[in-house]
């Protein structure tokens, strides 16, 4: 009896377990999140698309959500970042890349939670295109943007809102999705409520946007760094006027006559330089290009460059930017190891876009273990020996290079290597060498005789 009953009270047990799995796989089955809410603002003002969105996503069945899965539809897509709640940052992870040129992304949550509110920023590049292509001196630029009116995400969204910072308020066209409502420059699409997920509605601006559409081509950006208190910047810059392109000829006379002329042209444009920065030069081909001015401000050096011919639509300009910074404020050492920690690139103009940089870091003489570390994925390229004044075995050279750049990947790179101050002795010991050769050859010949003299002999 005693048996049977234990029996069954396992077998009661077991059914127990059983219904409790039963419902936790049928729970997990039909898990699912949701984006409750979705603000997303379009910044359309300059040639760069950026995006912000403010998702707070909820999972059905209370449980915590540690991952989010985020798609992201826009070509050429240059930046991205996540931060959560509590403004910290959330670690972004690519996963795949899907048809169409759409991009999956996983967002990792430090706390995880049944509801997680998630900020992420996008800059996408040459997705805003001139429309018509090609204009006169005296016509306005206008563009033509092409995208997604709702959310292309894996969920479905209960709401979502959409606001358009646009250049201009002068606007031809644009979506007619209602609701929606016009305010200057301006417009503002929803609130859009039950959206499926991965919708593929098609949203269409048509505006004037005359602010700078300059393309750096290639930046081949040359740190040069000495033990003996300098490290030297070069840049050399190809540059593109990618807005529409100048149909028909150039007059001089009427772009000076007439303010409204060639009102899409470039005609000057800032670069900030480190506020260290001194011995600054700026010249082409041609040589040094006095139409520039230097401010100095409290954290920067402001840099007003202005090129020999102002810049239309399709024209080019190639020029080389340089300075000096003291080697203190960028090199630090402990010892025979040393790290230099400066700027990947500096800010060239503003809303800029880098097609590809190359950055060459020219060590002293002598340098070993060499570890380079970047705040983002680089291409890096064969290290190089380069050969100057006084060297024996050359110089290290370590390249590397990155496409699609924009202003928000202006951070640090960190260099790490050993250096023996011993090896400083060197170039000083070469020239005291060289220059007591010179002495030495010099009294040698002095004291040479090699005059030919006649000796008379006694029969």
């Amino acid at each position: 009896q005693y048996v049977s009953k234990r029996m069954k009270k396992m077998e009661i047990s077991r059914i127990i377990y059983c219904v409790a799995i039963t419902y936790l796989c049928f729970s997990a089955a039909n898990a699912e999140i949701i984006n409750k809410n979705v603000e997303r603002v379009l910044d359309l003002s300059s040639q760069l698309v950026k995006t912000t969105y403010k998702i707070t996503a909820e999972e059905t069945t209370g449980k915590p959500i540690k991952e989010y899965v985020f798609i992201v539809t826009e070509p050429n897509l240059s930046y991205i970042s996540a931060k959560d709640g509590l403004n910290k940052k959330v670690d972004i992870q690519k996963i795949r890349e899907g048809a169409g040129n759409t991009i999956s992304y996983k967002l990792t949550f430090s706390s995880p939670s049944s509801k997680q509110s998630v900020v992420i920023e996008t800059v996408s590049t040459k997705n805003i295109l001139p429309h018509p292509s090609e204009i006169r001196q005296n016509d306005k630029q206008l563009v033509k943007f092409v995208g997604k009116l709702y959310i292309h995400s894996k969920y479905s969204t209960s709401t979502q809102k959409t606001n358009v910072i646009l250049s201009s308020s002068n606007i031809l066209s644009h979506t007619q999705a209602k609701p929606f409502s016009v305010s200057s420059n301006k417009v503002f699409f929803g609130p859009y409520e039950n959206i499926g997920a991965q919708a593929e509605d098609e949203l269409v601006l048509h505006y004037e946007n005359q602010t700078p559409f300059l393309t750096v081509n290639t930046l081949e950006r040359t740190i040069e760094v000495s033990h003996w208190g300098n490290i030297a910047v070069k840049e050399a810059i190809q540059m593109t006027h990618s807005g529409a392109k100048l149909k028909g000829s150039f007059s001089r006379y009427d772009f000076q006559k007439d303010g409204r002329s060639g009102q899409s042209a470039v005609k000057s444009y800032k670069t900030y330089l480190p506020a260290s920065a001194n011995g600054v030069y700026y010249r082409d081909t041609n040589g040094n290009i006095s139409t520039s001015n230097m401010n100095l401000m409290r954290d920067f050096v402001d840099l007003d460059l202005r090129p020999r011919f102002p810049l239309f639509g399709g024209w080019k300009t190639q020029y080389t930017l340089g300075y000096n910074v003291p080697s203190y404020e960028y090199l630090y050492s402990s010892g025979n190891k040393y790290m230099l920690k400066m700027h990947l690139i500096d800010h060239i103009h503003d809303n800029m876009l880098i097609d590809e940089a190359v950055v060459n870091i020219i060590l002293p003489e002598g340098s070993t273990n060499i570890e380079l570390v970047t705040p983002y994925s680089v291409k890096r390229h064969q290290n190089d020996l380069m050969y100057t004044y006084l060297d024996t075995v050359g110089r290290p050279v370590i390249s590397f290079s990155k496409q699609n750049l924009v202003e928000n990947h202006i951070s640090d790179f960190t260099l790490k290597y050993s250096f023996s101050k011993v090896s400083l002795l060197q170039e000083p010991l070469l020239v005291i060498g060289f220059i007591y050769i010179i002495f030495l050859f010099t009294i040698v010949f002095l004291r040479l005789d090699l005059s030919i003299t006649s000796h008379s002999h006694k029969d």
